[in-house]
């Protein structure tokens, strides 16, 4: 029996070393210029889209942030929050846990159809809503700092 127990904390060390190796050793190509290539301006515009609406609507920031979490809470980020009715579906919209009581939507759909318009196809609406509330939150955070 205490032969068992003495090998516990090798066995367990030995798991977490193991563990932190092969997550260390993971090759995630998440990086912060993705879309400088291939959509240059996409950052800057959302920015400059972001500034000029939360300098006039400071709650926006807020509901972008809680638009963003919406989406990411249960299946990750996929953007179905955005997701319109059709005839026969029923969007994340207008479910009834979020009709009426998330705002920001109009918001993506302009950024979105702007990003379109020189990049199709390219960025995703995951992708906007993301950067969008990123951008909203500094914003704010800038804002709050030269008070």
């Amino acid at each position: 029996m205490d032969s068992c127990s003495s090998k516990k904390p090798i066995t367990l060390c030995l798991g977490i070393f193991l563990f932190l190796f092969l997550v260390g050793m993971a090759y995630a190509q998440l990086s912060s210029n993705f879309y400088s290539s291939s959509c240059p301006n996409l950052l800057p515009t959302i920015r400059a889209v972001i500034d000029y609406i939360v300098s006039h609507d400071n709650r926006m920031m807020a509901s972008l942030l809680r638009l963003h979490f919406h989406d990411c809470f249960v299946n990750g980020c996929d953007a179905s929050i955005l997701l319109d009715d059709t005839e026969t579906f029923i969007g994340e919209k207008t479910a009834p846990p979020n009709n009426h009581s998330l705002r920001g939507y109009d918001l993506i759909d302009a950024i979105k159809s702007q990003v379109e318009s020189w990049c199709p196809g390219i960025v995703s609406c995951a992708d906007i809503l993301a950067i969008a509330a990123r951008d909203a939150v500094v914003t704010v955070k800038k804002k709050s700092l030269i008070i």
